[in-house]
């Protein structure tokens, strides 16, 4: 089978677009991969995801959350807070873990071991491939 110059030009331009492409896609994932969660008093929180930096995340997260907050970062992970449902104000968790399940869970050991009765999700949030 013989293939003409044009189309064998064109199947090469085509292979060079898809690889630029699957390289500019992996790179915006990375790049836009830093977050960040407040936790407040009493439930407050905020949260910031898919931000290109710890810092920006970081303000993002402290502008939404009420009050008196903490902001801790993730990159690349999942965050998940955890409160006292009979008592919000009280006892609360959180963890930042690689993937979603393994936050959840933490969050709401650390709820009870802090001496929660009734400890529930409040929030959760991942970022970029968490």
């Amino acid at each position: 089978m013989i293939v003409s110059t044009a189309v064998a030009q064109r199947r090469a331009l085509i292979v060079l677009a898809l690889t630029l492409l699957l390289g500019a896609s992996r790179f915006v994932t990375q790049a836009w991969a830093a977050g960040a969660f407040a936790i407040g008093k009493c439930g407050a929180y905020g949260q910031a995801y898919d931000y290109p930096a710890e810092n920006t995340a970081r303000a993002a997260a402290l502008k939404q959350c009420k009050g008196d907050c903490t902001a801790v970062t993730m990159k690349r992970a999942c965050a998940a807070l955890s409160i006292d449902m009979t008592n919000p104000c009280g006892a609360h968790g959180y963890a930042i873990k690689p993937h979603i399940s393994g936050s959840l869970n933490e969050a709401t050991k650390k709820c009870y071991e802090y001496g929660g009765k009734e400890c529930v999700i409040r929030a959760w949030a991942c970022d970029a491939k968490g």
